[in-house]
């Protein structure tokens, strides 16, 4: 996630980095191109003399490309923002799942084994939203980044599941069943407890059904090829009028419409690691600093910064 502090609004308005130009710039390039040499021989040689295009038609295809690329946009930014609210879900998740281990296991008790059955909950807490991220990046490859958090026969047995954040839920599950077997979970507590496991699991489903459900590819081909076809033709409508200054408007025009049409394949998957996606690390480093300051470790983790400006 690109983080701004403030800046100018013209910092904003030559900014590149971040921005749609990474993805459009051979395509606009190429689209300009076209309408130089289209200018340049009409003005030159009288091409398309006595073939003038009403401009009508652009007008009218526009205004029905503007409300598809708005619908476009929109969709995008829904599957963003759910996948934002489903990480806030997690981060109040997780530290409602710290706070009910610490005062609802062993209520009342303070012996030094129960202290250490709940500090293993509370870190097998921490592991799941770390787990997650690494199965919504495919980045599986980096379970070691979990041995923080789980004993070495559990990272083991963790390198042999596919979904390792369910299993981290089921492990939890376990360990609140062993700790109600052993009289120190209310029963009514106990369902409280996994309340809040289950609610793991949803956010979870939450955010695979978002990765794993792609905008329909019949409709990007649909829109793109009326975006392309759109941009190639507009010299061919604005020639007569604007003479030289048809490059500059196929300029904005096509920049408008390849920018959105861009905007909604930066936007639509919120789990990756590009500039505009969400900051996962950055969410599972709060959700450790939080829980580890509720066991009453003294040495926690740095905030996750901005490197380059951007939040992972």
């Amino acid at each position: 996630m690109i983080v701004t502090n403030g800046e100018s609004w013209l910092h904003f308005v030559f900014a590149a980095r971040g921005t749609t130009l990474a993805r459009i710039w051979r395509r606009l390039t190429l689209n300009v191109s076209f309408a130089l040499v289209m200018t340049l021989g009409h003005m030159t040689y009288g091409w398309l003399d006595g073939r003038d295009v009403t401009p009508l038609p652009f007008t009218l295809i526009g205004f029905v490309l503007g409300i598809f690329l708005g619908f476009r946009i929109n969709t995008a930014y829904d599957r963003y923002w759910e996948g934002r609210r489903l990480w806030g879900q997690l981060v109040n998740t997780c530290r409602t799942l710290a706070r009910q281990t610490q005062t609802l296991v062993g209520a009342g008790l303070g012996d030094a084994a129960l202290a250490e059955r709940r500090r293993r909950l509370v870190y097998l807490v921490m592991a799941f939203p770390h787990a997650l991220r690494m199965r919504l990046r495919g980045e599986e490859a980096m379970v070691g980044d979990l041995a923080a958090f789980v004993t070495p026969t559990e990272l083991e047995q963790l390198m042999g599941e596919r979904n390792r954040p369910n299993a981290l839920v089921q492990r939890m599950a376990e360990q609140l069943d062993e700790a109600y077997r052993a009289e120190l979970i209310h029963p009514m507590h106990l369902s409280l407890l996994h309340q809040s496991l289950t609610a793991l699991t949803d956010i979870q489903g939450g955010c695979e059904r978002i990765a794993n459900t792609p905008i329909p590819f019949a409709y990007q081909v649909l829109l793109r090829r009326i975006v392309g076809s759109y941009c190639y033709a507009l010299p061919f409508g604005v020639l007569s009028p604007l003479g030289l200054m048809t490059p500059v408007v196929v300029l904005m025009m096509s920049y408008a419409f390849y920018g959105l049409d861009a905007l909604g394949d930066e936007i639509q998957d919120p789990f990756g690691s590009d500039p505009n996606d969400l900051p996962l690390s950055a969410l599972c480093r709060t959700i450790e600093i939080d829980l580890r300051q509720r066991l009453g470790e003294a040495e926690l983790p740095e905030p996750a910064q901005p490197h380059h400006g951007q939040l992972l």
